[in-house]
């Protein structure tokens, strides 16, 4: 049977083949990972059970499918073995799944899911779509059958022939390894906290910004007009809302005797004062031209 050819150029071929050639030079104990040689988007794993666990004494395997759009895209998982833990063959609803694609991060990889996944065993399912409740005692029994399960995809070889062939002899349960924070919200509930911390934290940063002195804007006066702060006793219309008064064609704009309130208002005269001297001086004018003619 003739292999599947691949296009080496595609960004998402470059990155499943970097990861499996990194995960083969540099084995873990702990765990396998490497695709199918049919098909590099399907991938098998063995995983160790997590220390001082019902599943210290086991070892577990599964299977990884990888999106056409990987890394972009977070991969899928399912257990193969029975573990009391996760339900056999059937896609599990984690942060790092394709469930939640919200969580993932390009930068992650397939050893870097493995190890939340792990950590993720330690918990209880919680109503977690692929999840299970198991008394202890059953889960420590399947612990012990799963280092024989054999898997047929994998030449028939025990989860334990695995990895001793691939990861090295290692030690039961495995080691500790670091996980990113964003992994350790497993389910939907730790999730939702941990959404809820940095969403109180990003409204702290919103009160500091609106407490902070805002600097103000102001238009210079002009060379006619005086800026003055009015009097204490004086009711002040700074901060009265601007009302807009429509203006009919026939109408004559309000505008046209601004200049002239503005003025009075600068020089401090009342405006019926300016207009009484206005008549007077007429009159007087009328009474001249009225002698002048008689």
């Amino acid at each position: 049977m003739s292999l599947p050819t691949f296009n080496t150029k595609s960004p998402t071929i470059k990155r499943i083949l970097k990861e499996a050639s990194e995960l083969s030079s540099n084995p873990d104990p702990t765990l396998h990972a490497a695709p199918l040689d049919s098909n590099l988007f399907e991938w098998h794993f063995t995983l160790r059970g997590p220390p001082s666990t019902p599943y210290s004494t086991g070892a577990y395997h599964g299977r990884i499918i990888l999106p056409p759009t990987y890394p972009l895209r977070p991969p899928s998982f399912r257990f193969l073995t029975p573990s009391g833990r996760f339900e056999v063959n059937r896609e599990i609803c984690l942060s790092i799944s394709g469930h939640h694609e919200e969580t993932w991060q390009p930068a992650w990889g397939i050893r870097t899911a493995l190890w939340a996944l792990r950590a993720f065993m330690e918990g209880d399912a919680r109503g977690q779509v692929g999840g299970m409740e198991m008394v202890k005692s059953e889960r420590e029994r399947l612990a012990g059958e799963s280092r024989t399960w054999r898997c047929g995809g994998c030449g028939g070889r025990t989860n334990d022939e695995i990895l001793k062939e691939e990861g090295g002899e290692g030690t039961e349960g495995g080691g500790k390894q670091e996980v990113p924070d964003e992994l350790k919200f497993g389910f939907r509930d730790e999730m939702g906290k941990g959404q809820g911390e940095m969403d109180a934290r990003r409204k702290e940063k919103e009160a500091e910004a609106v407490s902070a002195p805002v600097p103000v804007q102001t238009t210079p006066a002009g060379p006619s007009t005086a800026v003055t702060a009015p009097p204490a006793s004086a009711p002040s219309t700074a901060l009265q809302p601007t009302r807009t008064v429509p203006i009919s064609p026939t109408a004559q704009p309000p505008l046209q005797m601004a200049p002239q309130i503005r003025q009075a208002q600068s020089d401090g005269v009342p405006a019926w004062i300016d207009k009484a001297i206005a008549a007077l001086v007429a009159a007087l004018a009328f009474m001249v031209m009225r002698k002048i003619l008689l």
